[in-house]
């Protein structure tokens, strides 16, 4: 178990790679507004920094890359993002709206699941480990997947796939992952960073102000931002608003805390 005084978010540098690494195991990696703002400040130094060619995001331990937000948390009255507003702006977990021009390799060591699978969705490369799981499970817990995994998942997966994942709630493993494309490579554990540091390697082996180049344009990244977003996070807004007031919304995380089955109302 970590430590309670341990920072939520581990950085370390490897020559030009920058290492990530949510550091709650005993939460299961969820995020807090301590993941938020340890992601989203190391993605702002990542992108400063011109010895920085390539960013690896993980999760600590061996069985969650992260479980998305801390219901647990969110059900007690905690909060899930800094009050800060130019660190709100980031998106869930520090970088859900947060591209930069450095390209980030996911290694995702475990589960992926909610805001999880969303940080695997934003980045630009994925190396899964073989007991991976990816879901978006948001529909189970009277919520949608309103950090980009709803309009971004019908982008990397084949659009009837995705809408059953996205409607269901139902996870998909790693072979899934790989097969269509979702996922680069899918190795062993013992794998996933010699595998996920060599690729960062290549990378960075190349010259950096082309790889920033293609990224920002093959993303349409400007100012900051994806340009085309805009749209979708106002359809977010607007869905959220509504649903985050209804008594649904309010059941789902209660009953996940108390470990039962919700009650849905419809309302």
């Amino acid at each position: 178990m970590t430590d309670a005084a341990a920072p939520a978010v581990l950085t370390e540098r490897q020559g030009h790679i920058l290492i990530i690494t949510i550091n709650r195991p005993e939460a299961r990696n969820a995020v807090n507004a301590d993941v938020h703002i340890g992601i989203g400040t190391a993605l702002e130094e990542a992108e400063r920094d011109p010895e920085i060619r390539a960013v690896i995001i993980t999760g600590a331990g061996d069985k969650a890359f992260c479980a998305g937000a801390d219901l647990v948390a969110l059900s007690r009255g905690g909060q899930l993002a800094p009050d800060n507003e130019a660190q709100q702006a980031w998106g869930f977990g520090g970088f859900a709206a947060h591209p930069i021009s450095k390209p980030i390799i996911g290694a995702v060591n475990g589960f992926a699941f909610g805001g999880g699978c969303e940080l695997a969705l934003m980045c630009d490369i994925v190396i899964a480990a073989e007991n991976a799981q990816f879901g978006l499970p948001e529909v189970k817990v009277g919520l949608f997947a309103a950090a980009g995994g709803a309009f971004r998942i019908v982008k990397q997966l084949p659009q009837k796939l995705a809408m059953e994942h996205l409607l269901t709630g139902d996870p998909f493993d790693a072979a899934t992952a790989l097969r269509y494309g979702f996922a680069n490579r899918v190795v062993p554990l013992a794998d996933l960073m010699p595998t996920a540091i060599a690729m960062a390697q290549k990378i960075a082996g190349n010259a950096p102000l082309s790889v920033q180049a293609s990224k920002r344009v093959a993303l349409r990244i400007i100012d900051g931002e994806i340009a085309g977003d805009d749209a979708h996070w106002n359809d977010n807004r607007r869905e959220r608003q509504k649903l985050m007031a209804s008594e649904d919304a309010r059941e789902g995380p209660r009953a996940f805390a108390e470990k039962r089955k919700p009650v849905w109302k419809a309302r």
